[in-house]
C-alpha cells in the first residue's frame, strides 16, 4: 500500500519551529517529565491506600510507560518530519485522530496544569499562611508566561534547572533516610527508622488485593509528562541520537526517584503514620527535626510543580500550534513571534490555566479538588497514550518495511502494544470504585463528545484547498 504523507512533512518551511534543545535539555526535560508533582503530592495519598505494596504500583506503571515510550521513539524517528504525535496519529490513523490527539493533549495539560496550581497554592500556605490561594496562582502563571515568550531555549533553560532542582532533593532525600535508618535514629513519634517498617505492619499488601489496586488510582498521575520529551521532538537537536538517550534510561529514572524515594519514606515514617493529605518528603525531614530542610523540600516541591506547569504551558502551545498548521484550530494559532515561538497559543493557554484560581476559590478543600483534576487528567493521558499505541499498530500493519530497517525498535512491539493497551483498560475499570474518582470519570466523556462535534464542524469548513494538494502528491507518487 502507497502511503501518503501530508505536504507539509515534505520541506521545513521559514515558519517552522527551531531545534534549539540541546541533549542536556532533552535530558532533563525526560526527567523533569517523569518526576511529575503526583510524586511530590499525591504519594500520600498512594501509600495511605496501599501501604507498602505501592512500591510495586509505580514498578508496574513504569514498566508499562517505558514501552509506550518505545513505540512513541520509534514513530517519531521513522519519519524525521513528524514533529509530534498530532502528526503521526492523523498520517497512521487518519484525521480525526490528529483532531483528537491534538486537543485532547491540550486540554490534558490545562487540567495537568490547574492541579500544578492547585498544589502551588497549598505550598505557598507552608510559609504564607494568611496569603489568598489564588493569589500564587496568578503569579505563577504570570511569570511562565513571560519566561516562554521569550524562547524556547529559555524554556529548556527553566526545565533542565527545575530538573536538576527535583533530581538533588530526591538524593537528597535517600541520603537523609539512609543515614536515619543506619544510624538508630528515633523520631519524635517514638518510631525507630527501619526497614522492617515495610512489612512489620500488616505485611506489604496491609489492604490486600484491593488496597493495591486502589493505588493505581492516584499513582498514574505521577507519570503524566513522561511523554513530554516527544512533543520535544520538532525542537530537538540531532534527534535521532537525544531521544532514543532520554527514552532508555526511563527504567533507571523511575528505580531511583521513585522506588527508592518510597521506601526511604516508609522505613523512616511507618506507613500508617503518613498523612494522606500532606507532602511526605517535607513530612519526613520535620520527623528528622531538621525544620530549615523541610522548609528547602518545600520548595522543592513547589519548583516542581511549576516545573509541570511550565511543561503545559511549553507543550500546549506546540500542540495548538500542530493544531493549526493541519486547519484544526485558528490559523491564529500558526503564527510565531520573531523568537520563532507560537505567542497566541501560549496566551491562550495562560489564561485557560488562570481558571485553577477559580477552581481553588469554588472547591475550598485542595486535596479534594487536587484528587478530582488529577484522575480526569489521568484518564485524558491515558487516551493519549492509547493512541500513540494504536498508531503504532497501524504502522506496522502500514509500514512493515519502515520497520525492518528501523534502528529503534519497539521490543516485542505488537504483543506489549496490546499488553498496554489492556492494562490501561484495567485502569480505567479501578476508577470506578471509588467515589472520588469515578467523579471525574463522569465527567471524561463531555471532553470526547464536545470533541466529536468539534470535529464534524472542523472537517466541513477545512478549504477544498486542502484536499486538492494532497490528491497532487498522491498523483506525483502515483507517477
Amino acid at each position: 500500500m502507497t502511503s501518503v504523507t501530508p505536504p507539509r512533512f515534505s520541506e521545513p518551511q521559514a515558519s517552522d519551529l527551531k531545534r534549539n534543545l540541546a541533549n542536556r535539555h532533552i535530558q532533563l526535560i525526560a526527567i523533569g517529565g517523569a518526576i511529575g508533582t503526583g510524586l511530590f503530592m499525591g504519594s500520600g495519598k498512594s501509600i495511605s491506600l496501599a501501604g507498602p505494596s505501592i512500591i510495586f504500583v509505580y514498578m508496574i506503571i513504569g514498566f508499562i510507560l517505558f514501552f509506550v515510550m518505545r513505540a512513541m521513539g520509534e514513530l517519531l524517528l521513522s519519519n524525521l518530519n513528524y514533529k509530534s504525535f498530532i502528526d503521526f496519529s492523523s498520517d497512521l490513523l487518519g484525521p480525526w485522530a490528529g483532531f483528537f490527539t491534538g486537543w485532547t493533549y491540550w486540554f490534558c495539560w490545562i487540567v495537568t496544569g490547574i492541579a500544578d496550581v492547585i498544589a502551588i497554592s497549598a505550598y505557598s500556605q507552608f510559609w504564607f499562611p494568611d496569603l489568598p490561594q489564588w493569589a500564587p496562582v496568578l503569579a505563577c502563571v504570570g511569570l511562565l508566561l513571560s519566561l516562554n515568550l521569550i524562547t524556547v531555549k529559555l524554556f529548556g533553560e527553566m526545565e533542565f534547572w527545575f530538573a536538576l532542582i527535583k533530581l538533588v532533593a530526591i538524593c537528597a532525600l535517600v541520603c537523609t533516610g539512609f543515614y536515619l535508618v543506619v544510624s538508630g535514629f528515633q523520631s519524635p513519634l517514638g518510631k525507630t527508622p527501619s526497614l522492617a517498617n515495610l512489612w512489620n505492619d500488616g505485611g506489604m499488601f496491609p489492604h490486600g488485593i484491593m488496597g493495591f489496586f486502589a493505588g493505581f488510582q492516584i499513582a498514574i498521575f505521577a507519570f503524566v509528562g513522561i511523554e513530554l520529551v516527544g512533543a520535544t521532538a520538532a525542537e530537538a537537536k540531532d534527534p535521532e541520537q537525544n531521544l532514543p538517550r532520554a527514552i532508555n534510561s526511563i527504567p533507571i529514572r523511575i528505580i531511583i526517584f521513585y522506588v527508592f524515594a518510597l521506601i526511604t519514606i516508609m522505613a523512616v515514617t511507618p506507613w500508617r503514620d503518613v498523612v494522606s493529605d500532606k507532602s511526605p518528603f517535607v513530612e519526613l525531614f520535620l520527623i528528622a527535626g531538621l525544620p530549615a530542610a523541610a522548609a528547602i523540600i518545600n520548595f522543592v516541591v513547589l519548583s516542581s510543580a511549576a516545573s509541570s506547569a511550565n511543561s503545559g504551558v511549553f507543550s500546549t502551545s506546540r500542540m495548538l500550534f500542530g493544531l493549526a498548521q493541519e486547519g484544526d484550530a485558528p490559523s491564529d494559532f500558526k503564527k510565531l513571534s520573531k523568537r520563532s515561538v507560537p505567542s497566541n497559543g501560549l496566551v491562550f493557554s495562560c489564561v485557560c490555566l488562570l481558571l485553577g484560581a477559580l477552581l481553588v476559590y469554588l472547591i475550598p478543600n485542595l486535596m479534594q479538588a487536587f484528587t478530582l483534576i488529577t484522575t480526569l487528567s489521568a484518564i485524558l493521558f491515558m487516551f493519549v497514550w492509547s493512541i500513540i499505541l494504536l498508531s503504532y499498530l497501524a504502522y506496522r500493519k502500514k509500514r512493515p518495511a519502515l520497520n525492518k530497517t528501523s534502528k529503534y525498535k519497539m521490543p516485542a512491539g505488537i504483543v506489549m502494544s496490546w499488553t498496554c493497551l489492556s492494562f490501561f483498560a484495567f485502569i480505567i475499570g479501578l476508577l470506578t470504585l471509588e467515589s472520588d474518582t469515578r467523579t471525574a470519570l463522569l465527567f471524561a466523556p463531555l471532553w470526547f463528545i464536545v470533541l466529536g462535534i468539534s470535529y464534524q464542524f472542523a472537517r466541513k469548513s477545512k478549504p477544498m484547498a486542502l484536499e486538492r494538494q494532497l490528491q497532487a502528491v498522491r498523483e506525483n507518487q502515483a507517477i
